[in-house]
């Protein structure tokens, strides 16, 4: 059985490996990674040509002209899988695999692309300069929590979708966003079937699940934050799957049948310490009538709410995902989960960075006609919240 590389050697590979090309280069190269440390005296076969393998090796596959169809110039990167350095550089003119690439294979710098699949671009860690310079120190954690209750499929690929654009695009550290889905897996209520994967690009479920779509669940993943969240902090909290409405206030749906009534869920909020910044997007029926609610009882500073519905209305779903969520999220990712280009662009200010109100904005403006999306902000500029990570330039650093 192979061995995986471990995650902070592949860092580290990643990060050299698109240092190694120039600005324009990094526009026209795709790169792959191949998990899997190469044993001593293996072999990668890249068409006719044999790549000799003499140490324990992690390999990085460039494909230089990704439109040429095969062959055409490529290279193999050979690193040292327990520091990352590379040691060799092997020109070529195939890649490992022309057919049927194991699950081993991974893009993860891929800005051409042939078909729909989002494209991956590599932002590397900041490089260790000689000099004394000015540190964006960063300001606060990020937190994320991720609900689906009563969960189909859309709803499933939903969260998928958020969790996606949280890590790869806005790089939240993994341990801070808790997923709460159905049964406490991927799985959902009816097909497809078997469950398997993520119908945006085809590859397989990525996002952790931490624990089953219960009220109990929830109420669990808030209480963990109660000790966690600092005064610079941001949390985001998507709900998703099923509500309703008991003729006095709206409730979201879970997978243990109990439901969670709109002033509940705000209570639970309110026992939460003074924090910088809330987002809140909720999909499920009648989803609206959590607005109030969470306005009143959020103790963050600025808090903004996007929903599907008024309180006294249904959310629409499809058959792979749920628009409005689908639109808010993709408002983000700059492109929708098949890796399409939107409909506008909704950095509507031009600042390079989406806000909170654009993408509702975006969302409001491309939504379904049975929706009826609801936003609301309190404090001051609460609209310009977004997802990058805060930073405050105090520290100087000076490595010798």
């Amino acid at each position: 059985m192979a061995t995986p590389i471990n995650n902070r050697s592949i860092r580290r590979i990643q990060d050299e490996s698109i240092r190694s090309l120039s600005r324009n280069r990094r526009a026209s190269t795709n790169l792959y990674l191949l998990n899997e440390v190469h044993p001593p005296r293996s072999t990668i076969q890249a068409g006719h040509q044999l790549i000799n393998i003499k140490k324990p090796t992690a390999v990085v596959f460039v494909d230089d002209e990704p439109l040429a169809n095969w062959s055409h110039d490529c290279r193999y990167l050979l690193h040292d899988p327990d520091n990352g350095k590379l040691y060799q550089e092997v020109k070529a003119g195939f890649p490992p695999f022309l057919v049927d690439p194991p699950s081993t294979f991974k893009g993860f710098h891929t800005p051409v692309v042939l078909h729909n699949p989002l494209r991956r671009i590599w932002t590397p860690a900041p490089e260790k300069v000689k000099i004394r310079f000015p540190w964006l120190a960063p300001k606060g954690q990020r937190y994320a929590v991720l609900f689906s209750g009563a969960s189909n499929n859309r709803h499933t690929n939903d969260l998928e979708f958020l969790y996606r654009q949280l890590v790869d695009q806005f790089y939240f550290d993994e341990d801070n966003i808790t997923v709460l889905n159905y049964d406490g897996t991927v799985n959902y209520s009816g097909g497809p079937r078997p469950v398997a994967h993520w119908p945006g690009d085809g590859t397989p479920y990525r996002m952790p699940v931490h624990g089953k779509g219960t009220k109990e669940a929830l109420e669990e993943a808030i209480n963990s934050l109660k000790k966690k969240l600092k005064k610079d902090d941001l949390l985001i909290v998507h709900t998703n799957n099923h509500g309703g409405h008991n003729g006095k206030e709206s409730y979201l749906c879970t997978y243990s049948g109990e439901i969670y009534t709109a002033s509940e869920f705000a209570g639970k909020l309110h026992e939460l310490p003074v924090f910088s910044e809330l987002i809140v997007m909720m999909e499920q029926c009648h989803s609206g009538g959590f607005n109030d609610a969470i306005i009143e009882q959020s103790t963050a500073n600025r808090t903004t709410f996007s929903a599907a519905c008024t309180e006294g209305k249904n959310s629409i779903g499809e058959a792979d995902f749920d628009p409005f969520a689908r639109d808010w999220i993709a408002a983000f990712a700059g492109a929708d989960p098949y890796g399409a280009a939107l409909v506008s662009d909704p950095d509507y200010d031009n600042s390079g960075k989406i806000s909170a109100r654009e993408a509702f904005a975006y969302a409001d403006d491309v939504h379904h006609s049975y929706d009826s999306p609801v936003y609301s902000a309190y404090g001051s500029d609460a609209g310009d919240q977004n997802l990058h990570q805060n930073g405050a330039t105090f520290l100087y650093i000076v490595i010798l």
